[in-house]
């Protein structure tokens, strides 16, 4: 079955949520509601990625996200850190997360790496070009998903020399960061060549301005109900492609697109 990672988003500025679940007792809960709607893993991220967003320091970053992780700890439920930063990383481990979620795949911060190695985390890899206040200006591509692919790999060698087995890997094509429009679709319908590098491989589409863009409106104009809609599509979509896992915001429409997914493939 296809693995469905619940989005906490414990921040003011991210671009679909900030500022709804910044207290961490909003956090907790909606991390318990997406459990409860199917979410496998739950990934708690202090720090927006979105275009444009600010960096925060580090301290900031884990006063936010380390007393959600704790409590969520406490319930049982596979918890990933999404963040950037190696000590926030290593903090996160100890308060009970199993896996680093680094959208920069080691490239923000060059003690990410060996921090990860030393928790014993799985790491989740993104593709990545660049911090987002000057990403897009990095979305050159002449074969995207062959040109993924091959940073993926120096990435993955990269992590391997520091001690991370390819069994910790799981590798993000990081779709909307440093592409886009156009360029995401183009990467989704070339899934085949990130899925053959080997480890898992993890989607996270969820309410994305491509998909605004591709329903023909305005960014703004697009409900998050109709984004939803759309992310569960792509997830639906993914399964086919042999991805292991997505990542979303609103669970329950993945889990049931997947479903029946899953039922029309016999499984």
């Amino acid at each position: 079955m296809t693995g469905i990672w619940g989005i906490v988003n414990v921040t003011p500025d991210s671009f679909s949520d900030g500022g709804r679940y910044l207290d961490v007792d909003s956090a907790v809960a909606r991390g318990l509601k997406l459990r409860a709607d199917g979410a496998t893993v739950l990934d708690i991220g202090g720090e927006s990625t979105r275009p444009g967003a600010k960096r925060v320091d580090a301290a900031t970053e884990q006063s936010r996200v380390i007393p959600v992780i704790e409590q969520l700890a406490a319930t049982g439920v596979a918890l990933s850190i999404d963040t950037i930063n190696a000590s926030t990383a290593s903090a996160a481990v100890r308060a009970g997360a199993r896996i680093v979620n680094d959208v920069s795949g080691g490239l923000a911060d060059p003690e990410m790496r060996a921090a990860v190695a030393e928790s014993g985390a799985d790491y989740a890899i993104g593709h990545w070009r660049g911090f987002s206040d000057d990403m897009y200006a990095r979305a050159d591509y002449h074969r995207i998903a062959r040109e993924v692919a091959g940073e993926l790999q120096e990435r993955l060698g990269e992590a391997a020399a520091a001690g991370i087995a390819p069994s910790r890997v799981i590798l993000d094509p990081g779709i909307g960061f440093a592409k886009a429009g156009a360029q995401n679709w183009d990467l989704l319908r070339g899934l085949d060549d990130i899925v053959a590098l080997g480890p898992r491989v993890l989607i996270g589409t969820s309410r994305k301005r491509f998909l605004a863009e591709t329903l023909g409106q305005a960014d703004a104009d697009v409900t998050e109900q109709r984004r939803d809609l759309a992310t569960a599509v792509t997830s639906a979509l993914a399964l086919r492609a042999g991805v292991w896992a997505v990542r979303v915001h609103d669970v329950a429409a993945t889990r049931d697109a997947l479903a029946i997914a899953h039922a029309w493939e016999g499984r």
